[in-house]
């Protein structure tokens, strides 16, 4: 989601150098913050509820993204080892043992210190590891724990029920706010903050919608998590309305200039799962060999379906943030997220899809095999599945994965012609 010390392409520039000083802003901020004057709320990305937080003058913390910046960096599987020394097993999810061991080690990183939390929020959104996960840490700090339970997503429109509850809820949160703060709820300035989230949602998906081109000018999952820091972590702030409105100028200069994330766009892949991001590098090369593109991804909506409708809305505050908790993806029943994964194929025009299992994380992983099997079987969609993790390096391998990615990609064969046009050409 985010922050990468990978060596970007050259056709990420100008944004990508701005979005490196948000990050870098960000951390040495979080370094000065905690207690009464800034306190920290611990959130989740999926679903979460950073518009309420950020109204009452709190800073945000998202374990999931500092731990993926660890792996991202090499330094995630310290955490982890300490983590199990502790007894948490093998197949716990490494984003757990990355925080756990980080905390327990000090809360020091290559990018900053991450200051404990003085309100945990932990959105119930599609994934039980997280409720034992907060609940590990309200032991650990003794600080207020906010639960978010949160109905699964079953049809394609949010229920009115379930909206009902999730708002009571919020309420209840807004109570607990005012009473740790000791301050009054102010519905103009969520509202403000609120309308700043939109804008920044609003330049997200016609970044996102920019896959549709042929050839694409993004890579709409290796690309896309550079661009996922300020959609996920700084929503809600003005850097991150403004900071889509660079990359989206940017992507029209591209096309302008003819300067696509390959030289020659041979396939057109949609990517469902989790980047391995200790081999993030690595595992991009993979794709480049071969000329191919992801045009659509499911991860970069794990922080929110915005291209699907879930824009937070200021003449609906509360109704719309229950409503985004609904439409995380990762809360969404496996019919929608088929649903949603074939209409990604059709409308980008897609010829593959690569799945990447998770091997510690549930929530993305369960019935990836089923899903692979149905692009194959029911609509002809060559899809290939592979598996290592998000965070722990000891699962992923190079020789294996590489074999069996050119093996997908040779069974292609020429598909199309290349879709480069000439520098300049419309």
């Amino acid at each position: 989601m985010e922050s990468t010390s990978a060596k970007a392409p050259s056709f990420l520039s100008t944004a990508r150098e701005q979005q490196r000083s948000m990050v870098e802003e960000y951390y040495a901020g979080l370094a000065q913050a905690g207690g009464a004057k800034r306190p920290v709320a611990y959130m989740l990305v999926g679903g979460n509820l950073t518009e309420i937080v950020r109204s009452f003058g709190y800073e945000v913390v998202f374990p999931e993204i500092v731990a993926l910046n660890c792996a991202i960096k090499h330094v995630s599987l310290p955490n982890i080892l300490h983590a199990e020394s502790q007894g948490y097993g093998l197949d716990v999810c490494g984003y757990v043992k990355n925080d756990l061991g980080l905390q327990d080690l000090g809360g020091e990183t290559p990018f900053g210190r991450i200051p404990p939390p003085d309100l945990l929020v932990c959105s119930f959104s599609g994934c039980y590891v997280y409720v034992k996960w907060w609940e590990a840490l309200a032991e650990k700090y003794g600080c207020p724990l906010f639960m978010l339970d949160v109905p699964y997503m079953r049809d394609p429109e949010p229920q009115a029920e379930d909206r009902t509850y999730l708002i009571a809820q919020l309420k209840e949160f807004i109570t607990l706010l005012e009473r740790t703060t000791g301050r009054s709820f102010d519905l103009g300035e969520l509202r403000r903050v609120l309308a700043r989230s939109r804008r920044a949602e609003e330049g997200w998906v016609e970044y996102l919608d920019s896959g549709r081109g042929r050839p694409s000018p993004i890579e709409a999952y290796f690309e896309a998590v550079f661009y996922m820091f300020p959609i996920n972590v700084l929503r809600g702030t003005e850097v991150a309305a403004e900071f889509y409105a660079t990359v989206n100028a940017e992507v029209k200069e591209r096309v302008r200039t003819g300067q696509y994330p390959v030289p020659e766009e041979k396939v057109r892949l949609v990517v469902e799962g989790v980047p391995p991001y200790p081999s993030y590098r690595t595992f991009w090369d993979f794709f480049r060999k071969w000329g191919a593109v992801s045009v659509a991804a499911t991860y970069p909506k794990v922080g929110g379906l915005f291209d699907r409708g879930f824009l937070h809305d200021p003449g609906r505050p509360l109704e719309s943030i229950a409503d985004y908790s609904l439409g995380a993806y990762v809360n969404q029943s496996w019919p929608l997220r088929r649903k949603l994964i074939a209409d990604y194929v059709k409308d980008f025009q897609a010829d593959a899809v690569l799945i990447h299992g998770i091997k510690s994380c549930r929530s993305f992983t369960a019935g990836q095999g089923d899903l692979r099997d149905w692009l194959i079987h029911d609509l002809h969609v060559p899809t290939l599945y592979l598996e290592s993790d998000h965070e722990d390096p000891r699962y992923f391998a190079p020789a294996q994965i590489k074999n069996r990615m050119d093996a997908f990609f040779e069974s292609l064969g020429p598909r199309r012609e290349p879709l480069v046009p000439p520098p300049g050409a419309p």
